[in-house]
C-alpha cells in the first residue's frame, strides 16, 4: 500500500546583507524574518494547485476583512548560518494542525540544497475578522485546501525541565 505524502511549499528567499550580524552569521531575528517572508508567499502569493489563478496562496480566498495573526512561534536553531552572496535560503513550509479558528505551520530553513535544516519552526496562527473584532471560523473549503498541505509537525527539541 502506498502512503500519500502531503504537499509542501518550497521557496527561495534571497539572502540580504542586513541579515548578517557583526560575526558574519545570519542574525537570529533576520532568520525569523526569512521564514516569515516565506510564510507570506505561501499564504498570499503562491500559485498552489487547486487554489485558482484569481485567489493565489493558501489563504487567497479569505474575505478581505480576515487576516492571520501569529499567536505563538517556537524556533530551534540546528546549524550555523553564514551569509553567502547570491545564495538564497531554502524554506519549506507545510500545515501541521488545523483547528476551528487557528492553524499551525511547520517550517524548515536550509542554507544550501542537500543540507539539513539550519532552523526549524512551528508557528500557530489565528484567523481574525477585523470587521467583527473576533476570530474567524475556518470554512470547510479552506480546511480542504489546508488538509492537502497537512503533515506531522516539525520535530522541535524538548524543553529543559526544572
Amino acid at each position: 500500500m502506498e502512503i500519500a505524502m502531503a504537499a509542501v511549499f518550497d521557496c527561495e528567499i534571497q539572502a540580504r546583507l542586513r541579515d548578517v550580524n557583526l560575526g558574519g552569521h545570519v542574525d537570529n531575528v533576520e532568520a525569523i524574518r526569512v521564514v516569515d517572508e516565506a510564510r507570506v508567499l505561501f499564504f498570499r502569493y503562491a500559485m498552489l494547485p487547486g487554489t485558482g489563478d484569481s485567489h493565489p496562496g493558501l489563504l487567497g480566498g479569505l474575505p478581505i476583512t480576515v487576516s492571520e495573526l501569529v499567536g505563538a512561534q517556537r524556533v530551534d536553531y540546528h546549524a550555523e548560518m553564514r551569509y553567502a552572496a547570491y545564495q538564497p535560503f531554502l524554506v519549506r513550509l507545510w500545515v501541521s494542525h488545523v483547528g476551528r479558528t487557528s492553524f499551525s505551520v511547520s517550517s524548515e530553513m536550509r542554507v544550501a540544497p542537500g543540507h539539513e535544516p539550519a532552523l526549524v519552526a512551528e508557528t500557530s496562527l489565528v484567523l481574525w475578522d477585523q470587521s467583527l473584532d473576533c476570530a474567524w471560523a475556518i470554512t470547510d473549503a479552506l480546511r480542504a485546501v489546508m488538509e492537502r498541505y497537512r503533515d506531522e509537525p516539525v520535530a522541535l527539541r524538548r524543553r529543559p525541565q526544572g
